[in-house]
């Protein structure tokens, strides 16, 4: 496979029905709406991978939001925790601009593919272990696309992490057991692939200050560093 085969990877990964509440829960929000957005048409499907075929760089997040991606239809698109993720990617170097507010805002990513382990929002942002494992294949059959171009990966927390060390074994990569453990600024080398640990870029962590945006940029300048692109100074 290479990476031509990305386009239809994620036609197929949006006509997805294979986790019955899942299904029901994107559907229903997109029939229901937040206020704020009562003019929008959601997507209310699968979110697919977003980012250049030949990506260097992967970013690995948990799952859509219910009004963000879901909406949108574009991964990290307009809820907050995409706003501190493409802003430190704009910082760094690695987007056109620093906002994500729709599909179509003319954003590019710069040797950087931003995709998750689970493609459809969940209740409460919380797959479950059984989801996580259905929506799998996804992420390995991506991985393998992407792997003769793939040098680095940021991985956005513990849930993703666990996640995708499974998929990177299935993908052909010699993951080491124990598997290694999650931790912010974690760094550990596959087959040629750094593998860089990072705390989510939820509220939660960036509201309360575990993650700050200078320990975002750092991480994310230090694995496109590995990844070979070239980043902005700082």
């Amino acid at each position: 496979m290479d990476a031509s085969g990305l386009p239809l990877l994620d036609r197929r990964i949006t006509d997805c029905r294979a986790c019955p509440r899942l299904v029901s829960w994107r559907e229903e929000v997109a029939r229901v709406k937040r206020a704020a957005y009562t003019d929008w048409t959601y997507w209310g499907r699968p979110v697919p991978g977003f980012g250049p075929e030949d990506a260097r760089l992967l970013i690995v997040g948990l799952a859509p939001a219910a009004h963000g991606g879901n909406r949108t239809g574009r991964m990290f698109t307009g809820d907050r925790s995409g706003d501190v993720l493409y802003e430190a990617l704009y910082d760094v170097g690695l987007a056109s601009r620093p906002t994500a507010e729709h599909a179509h805002d003319g954003l590019e990513l710069y040797g950087v593919r931003v995709t998750s382990p689970v493609h459809c929002a969940p209740p409460a942002n919380k797959p479950t272990p059984q989801e996580r494992d259905t929506c799998r294949p996804w992420l390995v059959q991506e991985l393998r696309l992407l792997r003769p171009t793939l040098r680095a990966v940021v991985v956005l927390g513990a849930f993703g992490w666990q996640a995708a060390l499974p998929a990177f074994a299935e993908a052909g990569w010699s993951v080491p057991r124990p598997r290694p453990a999650f931790g912010h600024g974690a760094r550990f080398r596959l087959d040629g692939l750094e593998l860089f640990g990072c705390f989510h870029v939820s509220q939660r962590n960036t509201f309360t200050g575990r993650l700050t945006p200078v320990m975002l940029r750092d991480v994310l300048r230090t694995a496109a560093r590995a990844a070979e692109l070239p980043t902005t100074a700082g």
